[in-house]
């Protein structure tokens, strides 16, 4: 049981220099150009498959939220121009938004491929179970986004705000 309990701290620690070294390093630090190269190759995959119906409510979700990145990344890096305490209190939050967004480009495409290679396939059920959790993703965690830029707008004040007495009960 310990050695199962401790796995979570270590992972935890892991995720939150992960999200700091995504934020601070990989994002913030060259304006956003690498995301903007991912954002846009999402852009040109949610475009390219508007009108496909097999997919079409993997695909409407994900465009939004590719859309609301650069705004949500921008009022983040704006912040901590005037904060630092900003970009560590979104971290976290962002880490996981921006693995919904990749997770969510990943499940749409690979439901677009099986949609395309099931029919006559001899592999119809594999096709069909990965067009199942495509669905299931984004029915049951992609919504978790919205949440997510929610607590990312709060900004760093509602966390800086709590003084150390404050976890002393």
């Amino acid at each position: 049981l310990v050695r199962d309990c401790r796995i979570s701290q270590l992972y935890e620690g892991t995720n939150g220099i992960q999200a700091i070294d995504l934020l601070g390093r990989k994002v913030l630090m060259d304006q956003g150009a690498k995301l903007r190269k991912f954002t846009k190759q999402i852009h040109k995959f949610c475009e390219a498959n508007a009108g496909n119906a097999q997919i079409k409510e993997l695909v409407e979700p994900l465009n939004a939220l590719n859309k609301q990145i650069a705004e949500i990344t921008m009022g983040i890096g704006m912040a901590a121009m005037m904060n630092k305490d900003e970009a560590g209190a979104a971290a976290t939050d962002y880490l996981r938004l921006i693995g919904h967004l990749t997770y969510g480009y990943f499940w749409a495409w690979m439901a677009k491929v099986a949609a395309e290679k099931m029919e006559g396939s001899p592999e119809a059920a594999f096709y069909n179970a990965k067009i199942a959790t495509a669905r299931f993703y984004f029915a049951k965690l992609f919504p978790e986004t919205q949440s997510l830029i929610v607590t990312l707008k709060a900004g760093a004040k509602p966390l800086m705000a709590l003084e150390a007495e404050h976890f002393a009960f």
